[in-house]
């Protein structure tokens, strides 16, 4: 029985997107040498990256590549940590936390060198981001934060009150940092382009595949699916967000939270020069983070967490539209046009986590918001391991999984937290 391809979500992204080369799904038993659970920036980036160094590589999604919050997040392509540099050091050690904010500021360089190497058309434009603070509080921990950065070789750089201004056409912020290696793409044509350079090195990608059952065969593992199975030497999981029972308790070991985004007509030239003239994405120090930018047809996405299940009408991201009235006066009687959300994955102690549950079994998942870069990046990690790479010479450590404590209430936890925020946000503002 095939239990075919969810729609895909209505969005901006699957508008405008570049079309997705054909894919079948799975009808026979094939063999491999790896075998990708999750069509999403880690195990697209996998694929390709395995496939680069020679070594046969199946992908099962269950819907197609993107579908998930590969496909729907805010296209913003950023670096770093949710955590300080001192915090990475002091939990990790100076020698794997060094590795570990390298690679989290090197990602975004990455993603841009695959879309130029693979004439990817996702309108991606490295035009760097801002992270700034609209408080006193926020912008002192932002100084503490930027100073961290420069002791530990990050090429961010500090940006003033009067020079945010001139960069975002706003006066909500005191400052923030900028990096200018990051920037923003159309994260469902990335997705998509991910998936064709991945076949076009030889990766093979099964859509409408759900994996429903794992089973170890001697020294191999074999995945089914409605239609058929798939048996390799090394089982990758790479479902994030969208991770199910597949295999026990991983779905435990992360919270899933949505993220909403609205989106508006394409403003005039003279519009967008003064909404954003700089051309870089911004991320608002706080405790709801709220995200921005302009695409390549001059709209704004405006973006934040919000309500805990799916969007469909600009009734339910009301409080994004305000926001942008808020900081840009100018946009009030802008046309809104789009309006969707995704689910991102979020740890309990908002590090990336890799695990090996059993001997040649990979998984990686729990990005907290820097999926675009993160996932691609740690794709290309995941290939090194799997090409023999020790587990001490790896840029991110390889942990126990660990459920989350009361984890059949993580919706009442996400909501409160939410609500919480926002109340501080509100005495902050």
């Amino acid at each position: 029985m095939h239990l075919g391809r969810q729609p895909l979500p209505r969005s901006l992204y699957a508008e405008t997107a570049q079309p997705l080369v054909p894919l079948p799904d799975l009808r026979e038993d094939v063999t491999a040498a790896v075998v990708i659970v999750g069509g999403g920036f880690t195990g697209l980036s996998t694929a390709l990256h395995l496939a680069e160094l020679g070594i046969d590589a199946v992908v099962l999604e269950a819907n197609e590549p993107g579908w998930g919050a590969s496909g729907r997040n805010g296209g913003q392509v950023n670096a770093g940590f949710y955590l300080d540099p001192s915090q990475v050091l002091s939990d990790f050690g100076p020698d794997m936390g060094q590795r570990m904010l390298d690679i989290t500021s090197s990602a975004p360089n990455l993603v841009f060198d695959i879309v130029r190497r693979h004439a990817i058309s996702c309108e991606a434009a490295q035009t760097g981001t801002l992270r700034l603070a609209f408080n006193r509080t926020m912008l002192e921990g932002s100084r503490s934060t930027y100073a961290q950065l420069q002791r530990t070789g990050s090429p961010a750089t500090w940006v003033d009150r009067d020079e945010v201004i001139r960069l975002t056409g706003t006066e909500r912020y005191l400052g923030g940092i900028r990096f200018p290696q990051c920037g923003k793409l159309n994260p469902l044509g990335y997705a998509r382009g991910l998936a064709a350079a991945a076949i076009g090195k030889g990766a093979r990608i099964f859509a409408g595949t759900p994996a429903t059952g794992v089973m170890r065969q001697g020294t191999r593992w074999k995945v089914t699916t409605p239609g058929g199975s798939v048996t390799a030497e090394r089982l990758v999981i790479a479902t994030n967000a969208y991770t199910d029972g597949l295999w026990p308790g991983l779905r435990e070991s992360i919270v899933p939270v949505f993220s909403s985004i609205v989106a508006t007509a394409p403003l005039s030239d003279e519009l967008a020069r003064q909404v954003l003239p700089s051309g870089s994405v911004v991320y608002e120090i706080a405790n709801n983070t709220v995200y921005y930018r302009l695409d390549a047809f001059n709209r704004l996405l405006m973006g934040g967490e919000g309500l805990q299940r799916d969007v469909t009408t600009f009734k339910d991201a009301r409080a994004l539209i305000d926001y942008t009235r808020k900081i840009f006066p100018r946009l009030a009687n802008v046309e809104w046009t789009h309006v969707w959300n995704g689910k991102l994955a979020v740890t309990p102690d908002f590090y990336i986590h890799m695990h090996e549950p059993a001997e040649n079994v990979h998984i990686c998942l729990g990005y907290s918001g820097r999926g675009v870069a993160m996932g691609t990046a740690m794709g290309g990690v995941l290939a090194r391991r799997i090409n023999g790479t020790r587990r001490a010479d790896l840029p991110m450590p390889v942990t126990d999984m660990k459920s989350v404590t009361f984890h059949r209430f993580h919706r009442i936890g996400v909501k409160a937290r939410l609500l919480y925020g926002r109340y501080r946000d509100m005495l902050d503002a």
